[in-house]
């Protein structure tokens, strides 16, 4: 082959793993039954496709070809290993190559594998530590290294704990496979935490000088988008909604020196109006069902937000009546914190700090930043201006998120 078209076809082998390597892997850890056997065939096979791809040119069906060397790839390291056995036999079952003709049916191997994927990397045995970095370790491809530094630990750390859940998956004998109908909204809820909590992550960072880190919240966005094309549920296409509503408002809620603004001050211009487009339309989807929950709940409360100009303009009765509707889904302390804030907004401030003052009354959330932080503001905006700064105070000292602590001191040195 002449040296520009073997460009060509490794630039095509490079083009393949990054957009279907993913796939490819959780179809060879279902044929493999092993975790690192199948990473191991995964990249064994692309180096055979560099290899052999330039000199005898690109198979009919790549992406089955890169399955079927995977697949033996993998045998035959059992084999070297002296570990071959019947089990490995059973692996015969996957076709060979010349029999996966139509490509709709290698996409719909993959398609089935992927849900396998993630139901078992988010398989309620684990740890949710363990689930979140599986997932993005085997579903997202992300390296351990990317993980352990979006959730600010060591890369050793970060290994151990996948190396951990790999190991609990298969000494649990936890199934490879997409639950049964009547198991499905229990898995399915806990697969939709996951993502949400990866979401989170990226939308407003735990710790650290960053407010956000959207390689986490997009990678979120990605994950939702996949499990909505793999399982169209309703709650699935309301948690992507809201990630997308959420999303829009990254580039405003910080100023270019990275600090904090509040959702009533930001500029709505700087919102990404595609997310708001599509986010919306996907909220009226899901609702639309009639068999809604809590995150097509939340959509529609960030909908509200997203389509008021300003935050005096707000629908915030509606936004209450979705927060108590919210409220029969999720009893929480924190929901009930987020509707004292727009009561406060529909009724006046001193209506949402006598609900605040309830729910610390209980101490549910005395170790909640965001309610110390919540009352401050209430506090600050009539008057009680003691009250303020030590609701701030609190608030500062248990947050370890630099631009919220800017914030607070902020505040703080208004009120003296």
């Amino acid at each position: 082959m002449r040296e520009d078209g073997a460009d060509r076809t490794r630039e095509l082998v490079d083009n393949l793993y990054r957009s279907d390597s993913s796939r490819i892997l959780a179809t060879l850890i279902r044929l493999l039954d092993d975790f690192d056997l199948a990473e191991d065939a995964l990249h064994d096979a692309f180096n055979a496709a560099m290899v052999q791809w330039p000199l005898e040119g690109v198979p009919a069906n790549p992406l089955a070809w890169l399955v079927s060397t995977g697949r033996f790839k993998g045998i035959d390291q059992k084999r070297r290993a002296a570990r071959f056995d019947t089990s490995v036999e059973s692996l015969a079952a996957f076709p060979d190559t010349g029999n996966i003709d139509p490509a709709d049916q290698i996409d719909d191997i993959f398609r089935d594998d992927q849900l396998r994927l993630i139901f078992t990397c988010c398989h309620p045995a684990l740890s949710q530590e363990a689930r979140v970095a599986l997932t993005l370790r085997e579903v997202c491809g992300l390296t351990t290294e990317e993980i352990a530094s979006a959730f600010i630990t060591t890369p050793s750390t970060l290994a151990q704990r996948i190396v951990r859940a790999k190991a609990k998956i298969r000494d649990a004998h936890i199934p490879y496979r997409i639950p049964s109908p009547a198991d499905l909204p229990d898995r399915l809820g806990t697969v939709l935490r996951v993502i949400y909590l990866v979401f989170n992550e990226g939308y407003s960072a735990s710790s650290g000088e960053l407010l956000t880190r959207p390689d986490l919240s997009g990678e979120a966005i990605r994950l939702g988008r996949l499990l909505m094309e793999l399982l169209p549920d309703s709650e699935v296409i309301g948690l992507l909604a809201l990630m997308l509503l959420q999303e829009s408002r990254r580039d405003a809620r910080t100023t270019l020196s990275g600090d904090l603004v509040l959702l009533e001050d930001q500029d709505r211009s700087l919102w990404n109006r595609e997310y708001i487009t599509e986010g919306s339309a996907l909220t009226v989807r899901a609702m639309s069902t009639g068999q809604f929950g809590p995150y097509a709940i939340q959509a529609a409360i960030a909908a509200i937000h997203a389509g008021a100009p300003d935050a005096s303009s707000t629908e915030w009765k509606r936004i209450v009546e979705l927060y108590d509707m919210l409220l029969l889904w999720e009893p929480s302390p924190v929901v009930e914190l987020n509707r004292a804030v727009a009561v406060a907004m529909r009724d006046g401030p001193s209506a949402g700090l006598e609900i605040i003052d309830a729910i610390l009354a209980r101490g549910e959330l005395a170790n909640y930043a965001l309610a110390h932080s919540a009352r401050g503001e209430l506090c600050r905006r009539i008057g009680k201006r003691r009250e303020a700064t030590d609701s701030y105070t609190r608030a500062l000292s248990l947050t370890q998120q630099g631009p919220v602590r800017r914030f607070l001191e902020r505040q703080m040195s208004r009120l003296s």
